[in-house]
């Protein structure tokens, strides 16, 4: 198996693996941002990069180093600003960084460029650097860009009959879900020492109106932080969640870049 984390491999090595072998890129997404008393601030990160990880090893891919920053924390799904340690760049400045990592993997030769998100507030920034990346790439010599670019969250990759089996009493929504049960499940799988399982609060599901309002009303949060309670968690939950997420991650990847491989060249024959 060849190595995984771009940060490992030399430019030559990394090199080969994207003309040699059209190797897929995969690049984690996350953020820095309060996720209750008991999971540390990096844990969307931690999470994308360990999912990413985990595709890549089936894909024998390349897990670029993860975007550890990310879009502001919503109340509603994050918990919101106003939590010491949270550290959030305005919606311009994650497209912008996007749109340039994506130009630079476009200039290295990557054909093929997953974006693997975990954090919620993400989607729609990555989404417009994406965008403006492709249109960058289209206005430089052809119509095509010379890459294809996939930009996914996750927890999306869940069946029902899985989410059955973690939340026997009910599954109360994704949003309400920050610092809850799914991630707790997958950081005691993953990185049982970072979480504080004596640390965990009993708060929640909170209880928010059909509306945002501004300024942020704070009193709407529970004060630790977290939305949902963690309580149900456990290392085996987060196994099954991450033994399928990365399994159904890695067969879409397959089918969506399976006509996007590098064409071979072919050697002339001799007589």
């Amino acid at each position: 198996m060849n190595e995984i984390l771009m940060q490992r491999l030399s430019w030559v090595a990394y090199r080969n693996r994207i003309l040699n072998d059209d190797a897929i890129v995969l690049l984690p997404c996350g953020a820095l941002e309060q996720h209750g008393p008991h999971l540390p601030l990096g844990t969307d990160a931690l999470l994308s990069s360990a999912v990413a990880a985990d595709v890549a090893r089936q894909l024998d891919g390349i897990v670029a180093p993860a975007f550890s920053y990310g879009y502001k924390s919503q109340p509603k799904c994050g918990g919101g600003q106003h939590f010491c340690g949270t550290t959030s760049l305005d919606g311009n400045n994650l497209s912008q960084m996007t749109r340039d990592v994506i130009r630079e993997f476009a200039r290295h030769g990557v054909r093929r460029l997953a974006l693997i998100d975990g954090h919620y507030e993400n989607q729609w920034f990555l989404t417009e650097g994406i965008e403006l990346a492709m249109r960058d790439l289209s206005m430089h010599g052809t119509r095509t860009p010379p890459l294809r670019v996939v930009r996914l969250e996750y927890w999306d990759f869940l069946t029902e009959a899985t989410l059955a089996k973690v939340f026997p009493d009910g599954f109360p929504g994704y949003a309400l879900e920050h610092a809850a049960v799914l991630e707790t499940s997958m950081m005691l799988h993953y990185h049982p020492e970072l979480v504080a399982t004596d640390a965990i609060p009993d708060d929640g599901p909170a209880d928010f109106p059909d509306y945002d309002s501004y300024p942020a009303r704070t009193g709407w949060v529970p004060l630790s932080g977290v939305l949902s309670s963690a309580r149900g968690a456990s290392a085996e939950k987060g196994a099954w969640i991450a033994s399928e997420t990365a399994a159904r991650i890695a067969a879409a990847l397959r089918t969506e870049f399976a006509d996007t491989a590098r064409a071979k060249p072919q050697r002339e024959a001799h007589a």
